[in-house]
């Protein structure tokens, strides 16, 4: 019982927010979002995952890429 609550803290903390970034986008609730994703994966086999997994990504990649930084000297 104890790695499941290790495997869930693990996905919670490094998710990447995927489901309540995207919904912040769109004006929803994240649990919309998220319940979403799990209806279109299991309607299609788990395709919709793949697109999950490509949008964290996706969103991680850019916020590697544009962080704001306060001043010039934070480079």
């Amino acid at each position: 019982m104890n790695w499941m609550h290790q495997l869930r803290y693990f996905f919670e903390k490094y998710g990447f927010e995927v489901s309540s970034r995207f919904a912040e986008r769109l004006g929803m609730k994240a649990k919309n979002v998220r319940l979403f994703f799990i209806y279109v994966s299991f309607a299609t086999f788990g395709a919709w995952f793949a697109v999950y997994l490509t949008l964290a990504l996706l969103l991680q990649l850019k916020d590697l890429i544009y962080t704001k930084r306060s001043s010039v000297y934070d480079l």
